[in-house]
């Protein structure tokens, strides 16, 4: 006779069987008695419950939860979805009853209202507050380097990914000059726009590594000892990297920004893009910063001037102030520690920017950059290169931190962030990158226009006071160039200029002495 086959178990007996093995991990966990008079009661337990909990965290005004990906981890907002889940796993909601004269525990799913009553419980989870998503070392003021995994109660992150290489424990200044040269032989084929070139057979025109760095090189190298140091470190200026209006594509640009992403956190950056309009940007960069990243990255603002407050308060402002979505009026405070990068073809900054970014100009020289060839893959260069490459950067941040070393400029703000990343590279001969600003703050559009309105007015007037109303007709073209403004605005527009200072001029606003008197306004050289 032919074998018979085993019957196969019916759903019926499979789901009893399930139920067999499972139960007395079930019966292991605690209780959560759902008080169906008293649901906020219930709430409050349910937070005890998960607030030991190692993946839910508090970040702003927000319950958001760890999420495992390719590159480490992730952070999302947390449901009532995610409650009920996280809440059978780490106890067993039960409604009590009498049954018979006995009290017994019939186990249920955790009902909506609570899920929805314990994500409305702000600020008392009871869950540890997030910083963020850390994937460099911890970097101390006396050059020591700590390494940590998961939470870190220190410094409040979420440490991840983490690969030191050895480095010298008191490097001397050959060797630090010496970490310096391999990070520059790995950067010699980009065309930084003032560098001192030579000419090889296999790749055309490179930097020439027995020259000294000059401004656009040094602001790069710079930026990326900064991503290494930014968790470390409250406040960094942010860095852009941009090219000529059209024959800027090409050039490296996003390359070297993933570079710099890799070498220090080993990740690949998610960038996105300006759409031209200043709310859609502030939009995504507060996802970007929710999102608690070590890095944004812009890509792609071309032919652009670049104006966001809520930039410019990630840059020096930590916390800063956001408005998470769907909520029109409330504020939160949010911590960020993301390197900031943004890159670009013709790009230039306006305002207060001016002196918060550093800037990397490439320009190949050529009409088309993009077709040119190289011996080797860039991207799988640096991920072959990578540790060395880290040790490279830790070495020379080390050398500056526990060495008397020369100073670069002051740039108010940053000074700690100058004293780790800038310096060391200066006392090593790179040109000081903060020199550039005087040149951005130069092409500035807004600047240029009011250093042209300053000038004429002063041309015209002299150091005479005079009312707005009477003001020439020029003045009037500069202040609104679309001519579409009132005599309110323009009167707006210059009282908000009193007491600004450029080209060497002053506003100076008379206020009148009685109540409905007329302010005037003088242009005076300052001193």
């Amino acid at each position: 006779m032919p074998n018979k086959k085993p019957h196969s178990k019916s759903p019926r007996a499979r789901q009893q069987s399930a139920g067999t093995d499972t139960k007395p991990k079930l019966d292991a966990l605690p209780e959560l008695v759902v008080d169906v008079a008293d649901l906020p009661a219930t709430a409050a337990d349910l937070s005890q419950r998960l607030a030991t909990s190692d993946t839910l965290f508090q970040r702003g005004a927000s319950l958001i939860k760890l999420v495992k990906n390719a590159d480490g981890c992730s952070i999302r907002p947390l449901n009532a979805h995610d409650v009920v889940n996280f809440t059978h796993a780490v106890c067993r909601p039960v409604e009590k009853k009498i049954v018979g004269g006995e009290l017994v525990s019939k186990p249920v799913t955790l009902p909506a209202a609570v899920a929805r009553l314990y994500l409305n419980r702000h600020d008392a989870w009871g869950v540890h507050d997030l910083n963020g998503i850390c994937r460099a070392p911890i970097l101390s003021d006396d050059g020591s380097i700590r390494l940590a995994q998961g939470f870190d109660p220190e410094t409040r992150f979420w440490c991840v990914g983490i690969d030191t290489p050895p480095i010298p424990e008191r490097p001397s200044e050959k060797q630090a000059k010496q970490a310096l040269a391999r990070l520059r032989s790995a950067f010699l084929t980009f065309p930084f726009a003032d560098a001192v070139t030579t000419t090889t057979s296999r790749n055309g025109k490179i930097v020439d590594p027995g020259q000294p760095p000059r401004v656009d090189e040094s602001a790069f190298l710079t930026g990326l000892l900064t991503a290494v140091c930014r968790p470390s470190l409250s406040l960094t200026p942010g860095f852009i990297i941009r090219a000529p209006q059209f024959s800027g594509a090409g050039t490296g640009k996003g390359q070297l920004v993933r570079a710099i992403a890799r070498i220090a956190y080993d990740i690949a950056p998610n960038p996105f893009t300006s759409s031209g309009d200043r709310s859609e940007l502030d939009k995504r960069l507060t996802a970007a910063l929710v999102a608690a990243q070590p890095l944004i990255f812009i890509d792609n603002v071309n032919a652009e001037v670049l104006r966001s407050n809520l930039l410019a308060q990630i840059v020096t402002e930590n916390p800063c102030a956001i408005r998470p979505f769907r909520e029109n009026t409330k504020l939160v405070q949010i911590p960020t520690n993301a390197f900031l990068a943004i890159t670009g073809n013709a790009l230039r900054v306006s305002e207060d920017l001016a002196r918060r970014f550093l800037v990397v100009d490439l320009d190949a020289g050529c009409e088309d950059p993009e077709l040119r060839s190289f011996t080797h893959e860039f991207a799988a260069s640096v991920q072959s290169r990578r540790r060395e490459l880290l040790a490279a950067a830790l070495t020379i941040w080390r050398w500056g931190r526990r060495n008397d070393i020369k100073r670069g400029l002051p740039l108010g703000s940053f000074e700690r962030w100058a004293r780790w990343c800038r310096d060391p590279l200066v006392a090593l001969g790179c040109a000081d990158p903060v020199k550039r600003i005087s040149d951005i703050k130069r092409d500035d559009p807004r600047r240029v226009q009011l250093v042209e309105f300053f000038t004429l007015w002063h041309d015209l007037y002299g150091d005479r006071a005079v009312k707005v109303k009477n003001l020439d007709i020029r003045l009037r073209m500069l202040a609104d160039p679309q001519g579409s403004g009132s005599r309110q605005s323009l009167s707006s527009f210059v009282a908000n200029l009193a007491g600004t200072r450029a080209a060497g001029y002053v506003m100076i606003r008379n206020i009148p002495a009685g109540v409905w008197g007329t302010s005037t306004y003088v242009v005076k050289k300052a001193e």
